[in-house]
């Protein structure tokens, strides 16, 4: 079932997208880019509280590649995903406990780009999300899931965690804070 919710998501963000998708590079997430891109092809904030919005997954690739002493939990999630939005207050524990430290949450939504002003930035202030936010619209999924993890199926929640070259996806929702925390823990000692 969330694989057909994936599959109708990145159609309709296919079909609802303004600007035409590029031809997929040969990069791969094994590639050294580690600082954000001094160019970018970042869409405008439209609006007060809306987080950096990355039309292609390219822009926001040097997420997956920090070579730091920091832990970073980068989670997959969007507005309309009940799992995502169930864990979602596990994630900011994490953004609270660990504030100060070397550990960085990030949340990229793949929420529709028609529906950011009107469902994700009231979602985001509602919660008072504290974690980085990130949206990414490139609906070409087949070109960038397999670059998060070659076992991503496309299903929605997922979460990587990493630091520098130690690695861990999870194609999962978690049950409780102690549950992300407990995969979270070997890469902060």
């Amino acid at each position: 079932m969330r694989l057909l919710v994936i599959i109708l998501l990145f159609g309709t963000l296919l079909l609802n997208c303004n600007s035409p998708t590029p031809a997929a590079k040969n990069l791969t997430i094994k590639e050294n880019i580690t600082e954000k891109p001094k160019t970018t092809n970042l869409t405008k904030r439209v609006t007060e509280g809306m987080p950096p919005i990355y039309e292609h997954f390219d822009d926001l690739a040097y997420i997956f590649q920090q070579q730091t002493d920091t832990t970073y939990i980068i989670n997959f999630w969007a507005t309309w995903c009940k799992p995502c939005v169930e864990e979602l207050p596990y994630f900011e524990q994490l953004t609270k406990k660990y504030q100060g430290q070397k550990v960085k949450v990030i949340l990229v939504s793949l929420d529709f780009k028609k529906q950011l002003e009107t469902k994700l930035v009231p979602f985001l202030k509602e919660h008072q999300i504290q974690s980085e936010v990130m949206v990414l619209l490139d609906p070409d999924a087949n070109a960038w899931v397999d670059r998060v993890d070659p076992s991503w199926s496309g299903a929605i929640p997922i979460t990587l965690v990493y630091k520098n070259e130690k690695r861990a996806f999870y194609e999962e929702s978690f049950e409780d804070y102690a549950a992300l925390e407990k995969i979270v823990q070997p890469f902060i000692k």
